[in-house]
């Protein structure tokens, strides 16, 4: 994965809608049930809106009793990170995209998934990069 990117808050709103920047740099949640690749199950990767960094892929995600997309894992190890937050009493645990520090969603215990945890994931922090059926089962990140 290339290095880090830096950006100031003007470079971000030049570069996202104003819906992205408010999720992805200002640390919002979309509205329940608005997301649009909370259904979508096409085959692909799924990318970070905001550097294009390859954070989840069509695999890992799954149809959780959730608002939003839900993924039991991240494309690769490192690709994203996670950051402790106290938000009304409860210990929460938020997901950024590791080179951009991106605002994703964020991580939960969940007993039925394969990994123990569901990602839940804002669709306007995503874009998505449908693969063609010869890249195989494990593209890379």
């Amino acid at each position: 994965m290339p290095g880090k990117i830096i950006r100031s808050n003007a470079e971000w709103r030049r570069m996202l809608t104003p819906e992205q920047f408010r999720i992805t740099r200002l640390r919002e949640t979309e509205p329940a049930d608005s997301g649009w690749y909370r259904n979508f199950d096409g085959p692909g990767a799924y990318r970070c809106v905001c550097c294009g960094s390859r954070l989840f892929h069509s695999r890992e995600k799954f149809k959780a009793p959730s608002q939003w997309p839900a993924f039991w894992s991240p494309a690769a190890p490192g690709c994203v990170r996670e950051r402790k937050e106290l938000f009304r009493f409860v210990v929460r645990n938020e997901v950024l995209c590791s080179r951009c520090d991106a605002h994703l969603g964020y991580r939960l215990e969940d007993r039925w998934s394969p990994t123990g945890y569901r990602y839940l994931i804002n669709s306007l922090a995503l874009s998505f990069e449908e693969l063609p059926k010869a890249a195989g089962r494990h593209p890379g990140p």
